[in-house]
């Protein structure tokens, strides 16, 4: 009976060590394991970290070309709007400067026509009579 308990006792032993050499290739297996993911893990965090600071840098760039696009279609914008006032203006006032210009003409044909020698005395005398009749 002391041999059956020998027998027992070694075989319940062997075994005790065959389970404890396999927790201890599975707990250095798992070791290795989370080492390595810990490692692609830190390496992930990195290119992340690299990959938010470039979209940061680039937000930053393209929110200054916002800002002076901004400003130049401003500029554009009231470039043309003064243009625009101009321009009705010249449409406005088209007919009365063409009236006024022709009056200048007129007159100045009627100028050059008296240093010429033309006379306009009767002519003069001839409207002023209509116009009061």
């Amino acid at each position: 009976m002391i041999d059956t308990m020998i027998g027992d006792l070694t075989k319940e032993m062997t075994q005790a060590e065959a389970e404890e050499k396999n927790a201890q290739a599975d707990y250095e297996t798992m070791t290795a394991d989370s080492a390595e993911k810990r490692s692609t893990d830190s390496k992930s965090l990195a290119d992340k970290g690299k990959a938010k600071a470039e979209m940061a840098a680039d937000v930053e760039a393209n929110t200054e070309e916002k800002a002076a696009t901004t400003k130049t279609l401003m500029a554009t914008e009231e470039y043309i709007s003064s243009l625009h006032a101009e321009c009705d203006w010249l449409l406005q006032y088209f007919e009365v400067r063409k009236e006024a210009r022709a009056g200048e003409v007129s007159s100045l044909e009627t100028a050059k026509a008296v240093l010429s020698g033309a006379d306009f005395s009767l002519l003069e005398t001839a409207r002023s009579l209509r116009g009061s009749a």
